[in-house]
């Protein structure tokens, strides 16, 4: 679970920082505005369309590999900035209100082996959000939060054939509004008692646009969501068990479409068997109205491109899961030790969505896909070095009734992944190692005895079963070396060296086939990174 929140609590004094690498700058600030209000701002921005740094390079390479390109040039940019307004209306009523607003654009052109003319394609990508929030504590028992939010995503895509004859226009836009509000009542003092009530609606654009021939196409669908959830939360004395029970039940509407009620139970169980031995109990079902199709075609320069939409009952059922897990750990100042066991079943997918690149062998099928398998971590840390482990074993599988066979590997079905890490300090420097490894994920064959099929026009490849065999396994070394240091009495400053995959290991991520001019089966490898370098300079007062 990654957690990423900018503060939210007042200081009396202006603080910030700023800091540069190889990729990007950026520049933060909170500036006090009196005793009990206070501004935060932050910048960040690309410097990619100024100049080429080996990092960018190496990025860029991995995001456009094609074996028959002879000839390429793009401009990448991003930027984004936010800010957030605090307000402590008194000692129990804290207000905020934030923004954020996140751009990203592309443009590429490249020419083949195949072709003497370019082509030329563009991507736009912009994120605009408000959010708005106030947590009252009314009593010592009695508390309330209020948030409001409204977010606007909206993807333009650009694709110009060699020949020039051909331009094809998408968009996909994605308007949110929001509302929630919890209450939490402590019964005693061993009791907790949660309730809330949540609205959204959300509504989703996709429109394209072809020149030649001509085609227009604008499909709009919204989908309303009402929630109400409530939870109980218990702590026994001397802290030996902790619980919580809830429950959320969801109305969701999509006009013209359906209408359904789904029930959401949740459980949390923390048993302490000891002062140091833990044992966790974990469970709930979710719901999802909302799917991305992953565009993997050789327009956009086979650029993974997802687009949202909305569930219609139908072709696109609502997304429903249920999850559970149990594990014990050991905990100490020094030493960690865990382990966990879990399952997962996630019903209403559409080949669509799941990112296939055999394309033609699917035509949109329903099904699902479960996973389970285990975690371990250890982690022994001092003063001075830090050192931990993982390891994590997966099965996963989906199961489509209408495709031979019905159940075959899922396309992330990595079944062994192993970390190795660790930091040591000396001084003001600090020293970071990394190994990470995996076995290889799956992918789909060419059928070995007929693989092509002439029968259509234009011809298609035959495929072979789904996922039927793997690619070899993934090997990264990283290493990293920070070092800190003052720079007067109020302000200090980091100098930082990564590299990643230091040994150069050429590692295949993903494979997949397809049909040239000649109309002769190629097969293309995606590569990882290479030796991948990167220096920042970070300095806070």
């Amino acid at each position: 679970i990654i957690d990423m929140h900018t503060k939210n609590e007042l200081k009396d004094q202006f603080f910030g920082g700023a800091g540069i690498n190889l990729i990007s700058g950026d520049v933060y600030g909170q500036f006090p505005l009196g005793d009990k209000m206070a501004l935060q701002l932050s910048a960040r921005r690309s410097l990619t369309d100024f100049f080429n740094t080996p990092t960018y390079n190496e990025f860029f390479d991995r995001a456009f590999q094609d074996s028959q390109i002879v000839e390429r040039e793009g401009n990448f940019y991003f930027y984004d900035f936010t800010g957030k307004l605090l307000y402590d209306i008194g000692t129990n009523q804290k207000f905020r209100l934030s923004f954020i607003n996140i751009n990203n654009a592309l443009d590429y052109s490249e020419l083949s082996r195949d072709n003497a003319n370019a082509t030329r394609s563009s991507l736009d990508q912009t994120n605009l959000s408000f959010g708005s929030s106030l947590d009252s504590k009314w009593t010592n028992r009695f508390k309330t939060y209020l948030n409001m939010y409204f977010t606007r995503y909206n993807l333009d895509a650009r694709n110009i054939a060699s020949d020039a004859q051909q331009q094809l226009f998408q968009n996909n836009q994605v308007k949110e509004t929001g509302l929630k509000l919890n209450t939490n009542y402590g019964l005693n003092e061993n009791l907790n008692w949660l309730n809330g009530y949540q609205l959204s609606e959300t509504g989703i654009t996709n429109g394209t646009n072809v020149t030649n021939p001509p085609f227009n196409s604008n499909i709009k669908g919204v989908v309303r969501t009402h929630s109400v959830f409530s939870e109980i939360g218990y702590t026994s004395p001397y802290r030996k068990l902790f619980a919580q029970l809830g429950v959320r039940l969801n109305y969701l509407q999509n006009p013209g479409n359906f209408e359904k009620v789904i029930l959401e139970p949740r459980l949390n169980l923390n048993f302490r068997l000891s002062e140091a031995w833990k044992a966790l109990v974990l469970g709930e079902f979710k719901s999802q109205a909302t799917n991305q199709i992953i565009d993997l075609e050789q327009n956009f320069l086979g650029i993974e491109k997802r687009r949202w939409i909305i569930s219609d009952g139908a072709q696109l059922p609502i997304t429903q899961s249920k999850q559970g897990s149990i594990g014990i750990n050991y905990d100490q100042p020094e030493l960690y030790i865990g382990l966990e066991g879990f399952y997962k079943e996630v019903k209403g997918i559409s080949t669509a969505t799941q990112g296939f690149q055999n394309q033609d062998q699917f035509n949109g099928e329903i099904g699902k896909y479960d996973v389970k398998g285990i975690e371990f971590l250890i982690n022994k840390k001092t003063d001075r070095y830090s050192i931990w482990t993982s390891y994590t074993y997966n099965l996963n599988n989906y199961t489509f009734e209408d495709i031979v066979p019905s159940r075959f590997p899922n396309n992330l079905d990595i079944r062994h992944t192993l970390t190795l890490a660790g930091t040591y300090d000396i001084g003001g420097l600090k020293l970071g190692l990394g190994l990470n490894y995996r076995s290889g994920k799956p992918f789909t064959e060419p059928l070995a005895s007929d693989p092509i099929d002439e029968s259509v026009f234009p011809n298609r490849i035959n495929y072979d079963e789904p996922n039927d065999s793997r690619l070899l396994e993934y090997l990264r070394a990283d290493a990293s070396a920070i070092y800190g240091f003052e720079l007067g009495s109020r302000a200090a400053a980091t100098i930082g060296l990564s590299i990643l995959n230091f040994t150069d290991r050429k590692n295949i991520f993903n494979t997949y086939y397809r049909l040239n001019a000649t109309n002769e089966i190629e097969k293309v490898e995606n590569v990882s990174l290479g030796l991948t370098p990167n220096v920042s300079f970070r300095v806070r007062f």
